[in-house]
């Protein structure tokens, strides 16, 4: 069973981008301003850098391995909660280019300049993976599990313990 998170039920964001630098740059900043919104940087502050970490990777990946010209690329946040995983962030980053999946690599050279991404996002997110997209596209998805936030406490209605 899944539901929208009760926390002033947010909901989902999704935002279809130009597959450019700069349409990188703006999901970039759209990510931050919605998490921030959803206040996962006083809640979460390190799952929430987390996951710009992983929608930095997500959308330069979308912009240099999954583009094809003229077409855009969609990006994707929700939260929601489960009662196996209570609250999970996704993210979703959907291009056109369905003929060419991310795969992890299993070596890494040392003098490479591309392909450590994908074991960032590996090594950042609880789950990750693609699902086919139609006519000839793909989506790529990460999932951030949110464990519950210490419940703060007021002095004002604590007792005094001597």
């Amino acid at each position: 069973m899944t539901t929208e998170i009760p926390l002033d039920n947010p909901q989902p964001h999704t935002t279809l981008l130009n597959a450019t630098p700069k349409g990188a740059a703006i999901c970039r900043r759209l990510a931050r301003r919605q998490l921030t919104d959803w206040k996962l940087d006083s809640t979460h502050t390190e799952h929430f850098h987390c996951a710009l970490l992983v929608i930095a990777e997500l959308a330069a990946n979308a912009t240099t391995h999954g583009r094809v010209p003229g077409r855009g690329f969609e990006f994707h946040l929700s939260l929601t909660t489960t009662v196996r995983r209570g609250t999970t962030l996704r993210i979703e980053i959907s291009d056109p280019r369905g003929d060419r999946l991310p795969v992890l690599p299993l070596v890494h050279t040392l003098n490479a300049q591309t392909g450590r991404g994908l074991t960032l996002i590996d090594a950042l997110c609880h789950r990750w993976g693609t699902i086919p997209r139609h006519p000839n596209a793909k989506t790529v998805w990460a999932e951030i599990d949110l464990p519950d936030p210490a419940p703060t406490t007021d002095p004002a209605t604590t007792p005094d313990t001597p």
